[in-house]
């Protein structure tokens, strides 16, 4: 067939109907998501209002834009950083404790089992003063007793002590995450890699761990997000994150709505930044499967 004779072909309609369809809808999505951003406008003009009503003062952080800067750079890196490495440690934490719950191992089994209960079973402020205050007793005591290295290994800064506490907390939980997503993989992809001639650990690494990293990258995310505003909890033990460096600067001119409503919309927009990039990033595994 010439090229003339193909542009000459009458339109296919319904390829037209499908375009038209595929248009309205695009249409009706961005109307709805158009009416759900006049929504959100309204009620943050509504809570400005009431919050102006009780005085609070939207000036102040104009006029103190060292708090400020203080607040989104030094606090805000501080939590990104302290959350990020928390979240690769517990990742291996929460490898490790799946293979052992998946493990025939009794040793490996009761190991891993006890870990995750104890973790889950406490809170993590609990967790956070053991870590940071119990092992600085424990350390202390080694040092009186004439261990003066392995002591000194005990007594941690506040920012090992807070990425300790949360990485141990958020393994024993995403260990349940790892351990449901490798066992989402069907048993035919043991035996079709053993039948190639692969060990156990092979079959895992190349075979097994691959496909369920794709399948539970929503939960790591949702713990990471999670992650970062748990993170404010490691103020309490003098880590200058958002949090502490908020409560600080409220208690200098008892300006605390002003200062938590600033830390709340840093937490907020550091939520929605880390959200968009899950999602990204779930796209773009996704395109890699498929091809």
């Amino acid at each position: 067939m010439t090229a003339d004779a193909a542009s000459a072909r009458p339109p296919d309609p319904d390829l037209n109907m499908g375009l038209t369809l595929i248009a309205a809808q695009r249409r009706a999505n961005a109307g709805h998501a158009l009416r759900v951003a006049v929504v959100w406008v309204a009620l943050i003009s509504i809570l400005t209002l009431v919050l102006l009503q009780i005085n609070v003062d939207p000036g102040y952080l104009l006029r103190r834009t060292d708090i400020l800067r203080l607040i989104v750079v030094n606090g805000l890196g501080v939590t990104i950083a302290v959350s990020l490495v928390s979240v690769a440690i517990a990742s291996v934490l929460a490898l490790i404790g799946a293979l052992g719950r998946l493990s025939s191992h009794p040793l490996a089994q009761g190991v891993s089992g006890f870990y995750v209960s104890v973790v889950r079973g406490t809170p993590l402020l609990i967790q956070l003063f053991l870590i940071y205050n119990g092992l600085a007793q424990i350390g202390t005591q080694l040092i009186r007793l004439g261990h003066p290295d392995i002591g000194r290994l005990l007594i941690l800064d506040e920012i090992s002590a807070g990425v300790m506490a949360l990485s141990l907390n958020y393994g024993a939980y995403m260990t349940e995450i790892f351990r449901a997503g490798i066992q989402s993989i069907s048993h035919g992809q043991w035996e079709a890699a053993q039948a190639l001639g692969l060990t156990p650990g092979q079959t895992l690494w190349r075979v097994i761990l691959p496909q369920a990293v794709r399948i539970i990258i929503p939960d790591i995310g949702n713990q990471f997000i999670a992650m970062q505003k748990d993170s404010a909890l490691v103020s309490v033990i003098g880590v200058w994150e958002i949090t502490y460096l908020a409560t600080r600067s409220a208690r200098t001119e008892s300006k605390y709505i002003e200062m938590f409503l600033t830390a709340a919309a840093v937490y907020w927009l550091l939520t929605i930044v880390s959200t968009w990039a899950q999602t990204r990033l779930e796209k773009r595994m996704a395109q890699a499967y498929e091809r």
